[in-house]
């Protein structure tokens, strides 16, 4: 199986010169939608919302309607460009079905991490590594709208206080259904973790195989995508990162 590294900044190996605590990376979309490089979380608990998330979380039953109708219609327009009669049987509930799966693919963008999170963390004296591995994740490639889907390893060092188990992969999902870039998916993950929990490090590596890449194109079927972001102790210490790469999988010996 071969492996295509695509850390667009978060390499498996720690940048050079990084201090002690943890940082977060700047993200293009800081800058597009005028915030900062540390405001991840918002007041009303959306994480990285652009203008558009921010109206759909806002909008009245009508606009909602609309929005679903513009979707619908929006479909069954490029059903007839490329050729097709989106009023024959098979595809007549199709503009419908792809609004609804839509809706459904993009839920993240009006998720609030404070409803996800619910309060489930808890003090304890334990500041050993913590590891949820192979956690399933579908995204829709943000530059062609077709699927990549693959395994999400999270790891972090507590600093006194630990977070609900499920809290991971459901932090994990409400960003994965948004249109994305695997590079970015997997940051935003580690850094939001970082801002609910604070703790000594986290650390995120996805493996996916991305369907532009498989249907189309180079057409590699087997080719998988690697991006990790390691945050804390697990960018600054050699030994805790690699405690964590060979937990996943991933060490020199692979």
């Amino acid at each position: 199986m071969s492996q295509t590294d695509r850390n667009n900044g978060d390499s498996l190996e720690p940048n050079s010169g990084t201090s002690g605590h943890i940082s977060h990376a700047r993200d293009p979309h800081d800058q597009e939608e005028g915030r900062t490089a540390d405001t991840l979380i918002e007041a009303d608990g959306l994480c990285r919302p652009s203008i558009g998330a921010r109206l759909r979380v806002q909008e009245s039953p009508h606009a909602a309607t609309d929005r679903f109708n513009n979707i619908k219609a929006a479909v069954e327009t490029i059903l007839q460009s490329v050729g097709e009669d989106p009023y024959r049987p098979g595809l007549l509930d199709t503009p419908k079905r792809f609004a609804k799966a839509m809706m459904d693919f993009t839920q993240g963008y009006g998720q609030d991490v404070r409803d996800i999170v619910n309060n489930a963390i808890f003090n304890e004296n334990h500041n050993e590594m913590v590891l949820v591995k192979n956690i399933d994740i579908s995204s829709l490639c943000e530059h062609h709208l077709v699927p990549f889907t693959g395994k999400m390893h999270i790891g972090y060092v507590p600093n006194n206080r630990v977070i609900g188990l499920s809290k991971l992969p459901r932090i994990a999902q409400m960003f994965s259904r948004r249109l994305q870039v695997q590079e970015r998916l997997t940051r935003q993950v580690a850094e939001t973790i970082v801002e609910t929990l604070q703790p000594q490090g986290v650390a995120v590596v996805m493996e996916s195989s991305h369907l532009c890449m498989v249907t189309r194109g180079v057409q590699q079927y087997s080719a998988v995508t690697v991006t990790s972001c390691m945050l804390g102790c697990f960018e600054t210490n050699d030994k805790t990162r690699n405690e964590f790469l060979s937990l996943v999988g991933m060490g020199s010996g692979r």
